[in-house]
């Protein structure tokens, strides 16, 4: 069975996908992207080709030849540049409630012009942690009190460069299969969004799952199915 290569979103690192692991068959690498976990680094220096960089020796050091990509949320930013790098030791990509900007655009273009200029503006402060409220909107209107605990308590400071760097979609043009997990619970990626997003990955078909965006705490068994039955085929 290929290798899953688990590469976490957003304000997490990779303990986020702690509780689907056990329910994965085969050999399984959950990273780190720069600035926290494995690998501490200024929140400015985390850029799209540092995070895609940084995969890649991940992977690397742990012996794999070929492996299913998994990216999740803001990861969608920074998998092409990493596909780039890979080549064909990608087997397959699984987009998982992510991001996907059009080609030359970033995550930040994306959102509505007013909360990219909140985001402008809060570009030089100092990276912090939602609050109990947003966390709860965004990450956790699916999760029970226990679950959003725990997702919680995985929650790092996010700084904004990889929120503001430009997305090549070059990498993408090459004929790896691909394949778009939707939430259709999703608080801070809209479903519909979503479809936008996995046409912008090219042919990608897409499975749906009732659950919100963190949906390896929610589901984890679901979401364990799909990849288990991608990384055998």
């Amino acid at each position: 069975m290929i290798p899953v290569v688990l590469v976490h979103g957003g304000s997490f690192a990779g303990s986020c996908w702690d509780r689907l692991v056990p329910y994965l068959d085969g050999s399984t690498l959950a990273v780190d992207l720069p600035g926290r976990g494995r690998h501490p680094a200024p929140p400015a220096s985390v850029t799209i080709e540092a995070a895609s960089r940084s995969v890649v020796g991940d992977i690397d050091e742990a012996g794999f030849d070929e492996v299913i990509l998994v990216g999740h949320s803001l990861a969608g930013s920074s998998l092409p540049a990493t596909v780039g790098l890979l080549g064909r030791r990608v087997r397959h990509v699984v987009l998982v409630a992510c991001t996907v900007p059009s080609h030359g655009q970033s995550a930040l273009d994306t959102l509505p012009s007013e909360v990219q200029e909140m985001v402008r503006v809060a570009r030089d402060a100092e990276p912090g942690v939602l609050d109990d409220e947003l966390a709860r909107a965004f990450f956790g209107n699916d999760l029970d009190a226990e679950q959003f605990a725990w997702c919680k308590a995985q929650m790092v400071p996010e700084g904004l460069t990889l929120v503001m760097g430009q997305v090549d979609h070059t990498p993408l043009r090459v004929p790896v299969p691909r394949t778009w997990v939707r939430p259709l619970r999703d608080a801070i990626v809209d479903p519909e969004k979503q479809l936008e997003f996995a046409r912008n990955v090219g042919d990608c078909p897409v499975i749906d799952i009732d659950a919100g965006h963190m949906c390896m705490i929610s589901q984890p068994r679901r979401l364990a199915e799909i990849l288990n039955g991608i990384a055998d085929q």
